[in-house]
């Protein structure tokens, strides 16, 4: 099969037989595989996708989104709309109602008590919230009762569906969480590393950075479900190893985020033990860029401070290192039909997605005349640009994996070759995409000049997404590094554009504000984006019941997988 053909009719190939549950738990074991691994149980303390989508199994939000993308209810009775009563006439409130005898795998009931110290949790001043922006213009959370959750705004909200919505924004349990507040979050070990949810599996053990195994959740809500009586979830290895141990060898069930060359992927598939699946959401790779100094001679403290960075304040620099790039080598090297040229932040849905004249194009003439017309010359023969006497030397940090690391290797020829010098340093992705307050190498430090990665958004939506440019969510010391301005880009416009859009109500005046949002991020210096990116992941021709979700946690409905006898 074609990668071409496989992203085209990726829906067909998931339209599996209904399965007929027998009873929870009677299917035996799952094998899931991550080649990321999990470190923390907790997406309020890490926005590593990783750790959301492990998480997703145990713990859950009040609605998500389906393959479709459609926002669907999860632990209440409808999504609320001002057409049901449910979002108010001025836009300034929304009520779910719980559904009744939902309980906690312990036994407890869940209640609007848990919905509320989860706002509290994460808004605490004075612990570090990763997920901080699904609860932007949130004034209260009230419960007039167990099953109501009133939530507030500060004005008009047009999409009241950050809070609570989503596999980025689960509820915790309040019983279990209640004395980890604020500073105390990131020492509650057991709390978050074994959380208490409402989904088909709970926590058995967990080894951060090794393994999770987990058992079927005896009070979930639906009857017969999961078939599946355990999960062994397996993280760490490779991309590579990942998608052999499902399509070739048959050694695991399920293979997350195949971030391989296509011939590679067809390779394992003609293995015959499974098939991979795949889809387009807003998966962007791009580099960040350190808007802040990252000498290593500064304290912590001054090196998140948002201060200019040597030379990549210069708008000469950045645009002349995006324009030395070549995006479609890059797609062709490393995704083939599962990659697209795109310099839009938010590359899908398509109302949303920005245009950039020149993005499929290189130009290392070009690049190197914008350097010389900004004055940044080589002057003293070394074939390194200086810009006020400082060498233009970088340091280019990613996360392990071999495509990335063939990225690296062309982006860096084509930087030399516009008198830029760069270093490379990968760090294994559990670190880099760890929430640990104490390591320097997570993504959130961003102890080097640029950084290369990718991240989504749950939804359609992306005004919470686009948040994480507002200058009050740059991860600090002070919020124990967690927050999503990863490049600590500032901008008075940008807070004040979308301040706007989170009280437009119009859809096309909507679209046009993210637009220049998304433009923003790459004029002024926050990002270089490169491609944008299908989710290509595998499961074994044994695994029934999987739909691909490209607009939430990829193991949203892991209570419907089912293994086809």
């Amino acid at each position: 099969m074609k990668l071409k053909s496989l992203m085209l009719g990726a829906a067909a190939s998931m339209a599996l037989a209904p399965a007929a549950f027998a009873e929870r738990g009677s299917d035996g074991d799952v094998k899931i595989i991550y080649w990321q691994a999990p470190s923390i149980l907790n997406p309020f303390l890490s926005g590593g996708t990783k750790d959301i989508e492990s998480a997703s199994m145990i713990i859950e939000p009040l609605a998500r989104y389906n393959e479709k993308g459609e926002l669907v209810p999860w632990l209440v009775e409808e999504v609320p709309t001002t057409a049901n009563g449910g979002v108010s006439e001025d836009l300034t409130s929304i009520t779910w109602k719980i559904t009744p005898g939902i309980t906690w795998s312990d036994g407890s009931a869940f209640t609007s008590a848990d919905v509320k110290f989860t706002y509290d949790y994460c808004t605490d001043p004075e612990g570090g919230c990763a997920q901080l922006t699904k609860f932007e213009g949130v004034t209260a959370v009230e419960t007039p009762d167990d099953l109501t959750v009133i939530v507030k705004f500060d004005a008009p909200t047009p999409n009241p569906y950050g809070p609570f919505v989503g596999g980025e924004s689960p509820i915790l349990q309040k019983a279990q969480f209640e004395n980890c507040m604020g500073a105390a979050a990131s020492t509650c070990t057991e709390q978050n590393f074994n959380p208490i949810g409402t989904g088909p599996f709970k926590v058995v053990e967990f080894k951060p950075n090794d393994v999770i195994t987990m058992e079927a959740n005896e009070n979930y809500r639906v009857a017969d479900k999961p078939a599946f009586a355990s999960v062994t979830f397996k993280g760490g290895g490779s991309a590579a190893a990942s998608g052999t141990a499902v399509m070739e060898t048959g050694e695991f069930d399920y293979a997350w985020n195949l971030q391989l060359a296509p011939d590679v992927i067809a390779k394992m598939e003609a293995g015959g033990k499974g098939k991979p699946v795949a889809g387009f959401g807003p998966l962007l790779e791009r580099i960040m860029l350190n808007n802040t100094n990252p000498d290593p001679a500064l304290g912590p403290d001054e090196r998140s401070v948002v201060r200019p960075h040597p030379f990549l304040s210069d708008p000469a620099v950045y645009k002349a290192m995006s324009m030395a790039i070549d995006r479609p080598l890059l797609v062709e090297v490393g995704y083939g039909q599962a990659g697209r040229v795109s310099c839009s932040w938010v590359p899908a849905p398509e109302a949303y997605a920005i245009t950039v004249d020149g993005c499929d194009v290189q130009d290392i003439e070009g690049a190197k005349k914008m350097l010389d017309d900004a004055g940044i010359v080589d002057s003293d023969g070394d074939g390194v640009r200086e810009k006020d006497g400082v060498p233009l030397k970088i340091l280019y940090q990613t996360s392990t994996n071999a495509v990335r690391q063939d990225f690296q290797a062309l982006i860096k020829e084509w930087w030399s070759e516009i008198g830029i010098e760069t270093e490379l340093r990968n760090i294994d992705a559990s670190v880099f995409f760890g929430g640990d307050a104490g390591s320097p190498d997570t993504f959130q430090k961003f102890y080097a000049d640029v950084e290369m990665y990718a991240n989504t958004f749950n939804g359609t939506d992306p005004q919470a997404y686009l948040g994480n440019g507002l200058c009050d969510k740059a991860p600090r010391p002070d919020t124990q590094w967690q927050g999503e301005n990863i490049s600590r880009f500032c901008s008075e416009e940008f807070d004040a554009i979308h301040a706007e859009l989170s009280e437009t109500a119009d859809m096309g005046k909507r679209a046009e504000l993210a637009k220049q949002l998304s433009a923003m991020a790459f004029e002024e210096g926050a990002m270089i984006p490169l491609v944008h990116r299908g989710r290509l992941s595998a499961h074994a021709n044994s695994l029934g019941g999987v739909k691909l979700n490209v607009w939430d946690s990829e193991l949203w409905n892991v209570a419907d997988w089912y293994r086809i006898k």
